[in-house]
């Protein structure tokens, strides 16, 4: 039965990628349109190739002229020639124009070489999926994604969003070690597939900073983008890091050249403009996501408590929950109906220690009950697991009030300014964003 299992998936398997009414045929190096043989000069078609494997993502000039004329130092215009007649052969619309930069291959691609369509079918509902970011989507998306690697095992981009499905599941379900165990695993057989797979270096991201390296996060995403500038996956990536850094500004600034590039990707940046104390910013950024947590927080600090409440009564009356997204949200709940023990209870009684940002919010919220104390720790504990809260936060935000009364806070301000100042030093020695 396995054997006829393994002939029946070899048949199925895609020899080509196919949009719209075309077929690329990478061995045969042949186009085709509605099965018609459709004629291109080589560098076109490799060109064409280049485009179609990154699909929706964009592809630098500097890459291209590298691999259509590798060792040759040739002017912008030979690439801009070749752009011009795959216009004219698979329609205008089908590549973009991003300026400065390089093209994008807008036309949706339903089919890889070496994965069947079957398999690329589930591959794609598994990403819908994980949009989703609740547990029981992602359990889900972990699932289709097992079942595309055993029908294709070197699918790399399927090891990526494995790795990642399994460190959400890690953080927020009860399988922990077995599921962080399985996202390292998964990473690296994505790097050993792929070492320059984008996604890879976008989601790894996501392991580094929860592990307490964000430093070597930045690095590795500004050396990847000394070879790709024009990336939005890897400055999507900074986003993140560079807020667990304490750079707000520049976190920003990675968040807007990602969107230049890339008006569809997705940024951690509402949280970067929360930190920033941009409520009102963080929210309309939040929309249009699987929302938990964030823009509850946002109308609270803009004092809207009515909304909050009645948003956060909603999510987690109808909202599927991971244990610690619970506690985040009904402490911030029993917080704003006047129930001290009951918030003060859940946040002590629940691990963060593979979140450090929760454990930002979670100080945010023993101060504004009035736990100097116990937010002065919460601020310590996200320093110590990787979170770098940047000094204008801790001086400006209204609910860390509490905390300012502290003894303790002028050291632990000053010593956020060192480490924000550090990592100011070490981002000079790499690269100017």
């Amino acid at each position: 039965m396995a054997q006829d299992f393994s002939k029946e998936n070899q048949s199925s398997v895609e020899t080509t990628f196919r949009f719209g009414e075309f077929e690329l045929d990478p061995s045969e190096r042949r186009l085709t349109r509605a099965g018609t043989p459709v004629a291109l000069q080589p560098k076109a078609f490799d060109a064409l190739l280049c485009l179609v494997r990154r699909a929706q993502h964009l592809v630098s000039k500097q890459e291209l002229i590298a691999i259509l004329w590798p060792s040759v130092h040739v002017s912008e215009a030979n690439l801009t020639n070749i752009i011009v007649n795959l216009r004219k052969i698979i329609g205008r619309e089908s590549l973009r124009t991003v300026s400065k930069y390089g093209y994008r291959f807008e036309l949706p691609v339903s089919g890889e070489p070496g994965v069947s369509r079957a398999t690329f079918e589930r591959f794609a509902r598994a990403r819908e999926l994980t949009t989703q970011r609740s547990v029981d989507s992602m359990n889900l998306a972990r699932d289709y994604l097992w079942i595309c690697l055993a029908e294709s095992p070197s699918f790399a981009p399927a090891w990526a969003w494995l790795g990642r499905c399994c460190w959400f599941l890690g953080k927020f379900s009860g399988h922990r070690p077995a599921c962080l165990d399985l996202a390292h695993a998964a990473f690296a057989r994505a790097f050993a597939l792929d070492p320059h797979l984008a996604v890879a270096h976008q989601f790894y991201t996501l392991v580094q900073v929860d592990s307490g390296h964000a430093r070597e996060a930045v690095s590795r995403l500004l050396d990847r983008l000394q070879v790709h500038p024009g990336e939005p996956e890897s400055l999507a990536g900074l986003v993140q890091a560079l807020r667990f850094r304490g750079l707000i500004d520049l976190s920003l600034e990675a968040h807007r050249r990602a969107i230049a590039l890339d008006p569809a990707v997705v940024t951690s940046c509402p949280h970067t403009l929360f930190v920033a104390g941009e409520y009102a910013a963080a929210i309309e950024a939040y929309g249009g996501r699987g929302a938990y947590y964030l823009d509850c927080a946002c109308w609270a600090a803009l004092g809207d408590s009515h909304r909050a409440v009645q948003l956060l009564h909603q999510r987690l009356r109808t909202n599927p929950l991971s244990p610690l997204m619970t506690a985040l949200m009904t402490s911030l709940l029993a917080i704003l109906e006047g129930n001290p023990n009951a918030a003060l209870f859940t946040m002590q009684k629940t691990d963060a220690t593979l979140d450090p940002e929760v454990q930002f919010y979670f100080a945010r919220h023993y101060s504004r009950l009035g736990q100097s104390e116990l937010g002065i720790d919460a601020l310590r504990q996200a320093a110590r697991s990787g979170f770098i809260c940047a000094p204008a936060t801790l001086q400006s935000d209204t609910w860390l009030s509490a905390v300012r009364e502290h003894p303790e806070f002028p050291a632990l301000l000053e010593a956020a300014k060192q480490q924000v100042e550090d990592a100011h030093t070490a981002l000079a020695h790499l690269l100017t964003i």
